[in-house]
């Protein structure tokens, strides 16, 4: 059989397009089908390292992973990572091409559609079904010319479309109606089917809702699905998802992130917010660092920017006083960056050329530039000798007397990372460090907590299970199933662009 594909696009940003993805991956997947997922265009600064040499958006990486399936550029061609005042970075097939400013990628996008199908075709004739992920909102007409993530995609792979609405949010009925509305009538025909998301409650009370929608639109409602905890074990995308403030406990190991603009792969922070004796805290802009044990500078997409703000909100002065009371400091990629003596950015990669000081807590100084670093990699913490895994995902090199003297990690084949002659403040490039269970289990010994020694990767397995099993309950996954289309050989026109535009 020729493989098929649905699309699920939403009504709205976060309505919970990815996970639910994520959760039929993995539904199919154990069905014994060969699933791959796909999303046209993303906007995110939380990517994942793929096998073949590049990076993707996490979401597709967490739905590669419920397909059990090896990371590819071709889940995801064309990323754009938000970088602060020079607008996004534009990553096409893995691969950084530069900087775009919103405005100009409406009219550059048109010239990425080759590409995309290409990566589309490519997954497709791995699977039996791709299961394809819009950005945003189907709604956005005003930017229907050129898309190529919602309904110009789905036109031009000639798929049809399952509408997915977030009724948590209210208004999900004007929603779902409104979409079909005001979208061109050649686009509102691609639309097969609807799903309801993140319904509290008694779903009885939504069933004439649901009647409704399908009397109003005549889509297939293909289910109504119930808010599940569980999904808090998944990482998130985007860095909207992030709730300010945490879970606290008496007496616990306190651990504070201020939640900076240009924040990227903060999914590092998960396992320890999964750990019983940790109490993580994210600290909104406006908000004084409470006291902790440790303070994490995670990972930004754009250093220099970040930092500046992290001077306008105190929070430099806030970290001083914290290493007066003999706190801990650990700052990973970008945050490690922040912890130097200085940033250099010589080409201005993250805005004008400039040279700017930094909190000066290790003996080291970046100069970004050069190509980026996109690799897994292994190793020890030292001195501990804890194993560990992560990724490296940078512009920029790092050097200093504490990197020479005191790196953080033994990757076999070089050190990476820095410690500061009293121990007590770190940096590293490895992001991933904390979901290993040996290596989180050493770093919060050194601040006197014992870790429970939980699995993260096993976690998000159960949860990604936990998910499958809420979908088949409360989805037609059978109805579902038949309103994918077979997928349409390119033509040779299209081939022929595509074999243009790669080459």
């Amino acid at each position: 059989m020729p493989p098929r594909a649905i699309m699920f696009q939403g009504t709205g940003s976060s309505v919970g397009k990815s996970v639910l993805v994520a959760g039929l991956a993995r539904a199919l997947t154990r069905r014994g089908l060969r699933v791959r997922p796909f999303k046209p265009q993303n906007m995110s600064n939380n990517a994942a390292v793929t096998a073949d040499g590049g990076e993707i958006g996490r979401a597709q990486a967490l739905q590669a992973r419920a397909c059990g399936v090896a990371l590819s550029v071709d889940m995801n061609p064309v990323l754009l990572k938000p970088q602060g005042m020079t607008g996004s970075q534009l990553v096409v097939r893995g691969q950084m091409r530069g900087q775009v400013r919103a405005r100009d990628f409406q009219s550059f996008k048109r010239g990425l559609m080759p590409e995309v199908l290409d990566c589309f075709h490519t997954l497709a004739a791995q699977a039996d079904i791709v299961l394809v992920e819009g950005a945003g909102s189907a709604s956005e007409v005003n930017l229907r010319a050129d898309d190529i993530a919602n309904m110009g995609f789905a036109q031009a792979a000639d798929i049809d479309v399952v509408l997915v609405g977030d009724i948590d949010r209210g208004g999900v009925i004007a929603s779902l109606v409104g979409t079909d509305v005001v979208v061109a009538p050649d686009d509102a025909r691609r639309i097969r089917g609807f799903i309801v998301n993140r319904m509290r409650g008694d779903p009885s009370l939504f069933a004439a809702g649901m009647e409704a929608i399908a009397r109003r639109t005549g889509w297939q409602p293909v289910g109504l699905v119930p808010f599940l905890d569980r999904v808090r074990d998944l990482p998130a995308e985007d860095a909207a998802d992030l709730a300010p403030g945490g879970r606290t406990a008496k007496g616990r190991v306190r651990i504070v992130v201020p939640c900076l603009p240009m924040i990227a792969n903060f999914d590092d922070l998960d396992p320890l917010a999964a750990e019983d004796g940790v109490s993580l805290t994210m600290v909104p802009r406006g908000t004084v660092l409470p006291e902790a044990d440790l303070i994490i500078l995670p990972g930004a997409k754009a250093t220099i920017a970040d930092l500046a703000v992290l001077r306008q909100e105190g929070w430099d002065i806030d970290i001083q006083a914290h290493m007066r009371r003999g706190g801990h400091v650990l700052g990973i990629c970008g945050g490690y960056q922040m912890l130097g003596r200085s940033i250099a950015d010589p080409d201005g990669i993250e805005g004008p050329p400039s040279t700017v000081d930094g909190l000066g807590l290790l003996d080291v100084t970046t100069e970004l530039g050069g190509s980026k670093r996109l690799e897994d990699v292994s190793g020890h913490l030292l001195p501990e000798g804890a194993a560990l895994r992560g990724y490296e995902m940078h512009i920029g090199r790092t050097h200093g007397p504490d990197h020479d003297r005191r790196p953080l990690i033994d990757l076999g084949n070089r050190r990476d990372g820095a410690v500061s002659p009293s121990g007590r403040v770190w940096g590293t490039y490895v992001h991933g460090l904390l979901a290993d269970g040996t290596a989180r289990a050493a770093l919060l010994a050194r601040l006197g907590a014992q870790s429970h020694g939980c699995d993260h990767d096993r976690t998000v397995d159960a949860a990604l299970d936990a998910l499958a099993d809420h979908l088949e309950t409360h989805l037609d996954i059978d109805g579902l199933l038949r309103l994918a289309r077979p997928v349409r050989p390119l033509s040779a026109a299209a081939q022929a662009a595509c074999a243009c535009t790669y080459n």
